[in-house]
């Protein structure tokens, strides 16, 4: 049922729901879709990457116009693709914190292991600092080779015994990366020893003397809250032992109630008490049309272009395989009407959108919702049309009040 937007509708009393919207940060692509190039054979030039700019900065715009609470970002190196083109998030967001009043900047993920972690710790300090407490701290794993390798980290390619060891080794070297950076945010003088770091490095000569503690210079001036992604049952076993935000991606729902619930019990044995959907996030690709049908139209390209450069890395195997199947390819390319029928994307009318949107809530105690609209394709126009229909038209059907985070 869809809520009247007076607050007594299949929900009861409205509860706040924080709104965010998410960004790949792609050039513009007025060929995409499956008959365009293939993925690996897209290169674009710096005027394309400077035009990706400046459409994030115009949408930072439009999304603190309509309310949204925070516009995420995703890091990612040497794509000639041109589908992420965002290095450094801490850096745009913090160009574009100058450019607005109020909006908040987060990285939907600060890959951990591409980082030394002092440097990630002294970028978003000095980033938050700089912009009046409006960055928001996203880490995540990795999950591309080729950038993973280059910058010294490894990453799980497949699923085989060879990237089943490059996944340990990833996950060792981040939480260890993790404990310095927690370290160094919270004592004024630290000095740590683990496998992969040794900090300060044994007999560094200063002034007469050896190097026994360092300083980060700056500290924040908060507490800094952490979001990570969910993307496995170790790491989520992880992120609600810690005390992090898990971020989940939209899934079939019944999978995905039973990782968000599990999520609930794992921080309740940790000491932390969530309810149904406090201590989560929820990124779920939306496209909304004035009719299903031009939703379908409009939106299928960008659909189709997302899913072909994401397949190879195994990103939509945790579709629910049909009947007869026991699971899907490692490298499976979902159609647009399946990601439909599954309510994986929330595809259609105002109404339909809703529909799936209050689906999730319903069944999530949803409380913070990141909504990704950027599929490639999309020009200015249409996906500030995307930002507005959503919040004007959608949100007000979803029996909740829009929050601030925290």
């Amino acid at each position: 049922m869809i809520d009247d937007g007076t607050g007594a509708g299949a929900l009861g009393p409205r509860r706040p729901m924080r709104i965010d919207c998410s960004f790949y940060g792609t050039v513009p692509m007025h060929d995409a879709g499956n008959a365009g190039p293939l993925p690996h054979d897209r290169r674009y030039s710096t005027p394309d990457v400077v035009a990706c700019y400046a459409n994030l900065l115009h949408w930072a715009g439009t999304a603190e116009r309509l309310g949204y609470d925070t516009m995420w970002f995703t890091e990612h190196h040497f794509q000639h693709e041109g589908y992420e083109v965002i290095p450094n998030q801490i850096l745009l967001g913090l160009y574009l914190a100058a450019r607005t009043e109020r909006m908040r900047f987060g990285q939907m993920f600060n890959v951990v292991p591409q980082w030394h972690p002092l440097r990630l710790a002294e970028d978003f300090a000095m980033a938050d600092l700089l912009s009046g407490g409006r960055m928001v701290f996203g880490v995540g794993r990795g999950t591309v080779p080729r950038e993973s390798q280059t910058l010294g980290a490894v990453v799980a390619s497949g699923d085989n015994a060879m990237s089943a060891e490059a996944d340990r080794v990833n996950r060792e070297l981040f939480e260890e990366a993790m404990e310095v950076i927690e370290l160094a945010w919270e004592r004024e003088r630290f000095s740590y020893a683990g496998r992969h770091f040794t900090l300060p490095p044994p007999g560094i000569p200063d002034r007469g003397a050896t190097v026994e503690h360092l300083t980060l210079v700056p500290r924040p001036a908060r507490r800094v809250e952490v979001f990570q992604a969910v993307s496995s049952p170790a790491t989520l076993e992880y992120v609600a032992r810690k005390g992090y935000v898990g971020v989940f991606a939209a899934q079939p729902i019944d999978r995905l109630v039973r990782s968000w619930e599990r999520f609930g019990d794992a921080a309740a044995e940790a000491g932390r008490d969530l309810g149904r959907g406090g201590g989560r996030a929820l990124v779920l690709n939306v496209h909304v049309g004035a009719t299903h049908e031009e939703a379908v139209e409009t939106g299928r390209r960008g659909h189709d272009e997302y899913c072909r450069f994401l397949a190879p890395y195994g990103r939509f195997r945790g579709y629910a395989p049909p009947a007869g199947c026991a699971e899907l390819p490692f490298d499976y390319q979902p159609s647009l009407e399946e990601s439909m029928r599954q309510r994986v994307w929330a595809v259609g009318s105002v109404d339909e959108v809703a529909e799936t949107a209050q689906l999730y809530s319903e069944r999530l105690g949803l409380e913070h919702l990141c909504c990704f609209f950027d599929l490639p394709g999309l020009s200015r126009a249409e996906l500030d049309r995307q930002l507005e229909t959503f919040m004007v038209e959608v949100v007000p059907r979803l029996g909740a009040e829009m929050s601030v985070g925290a």
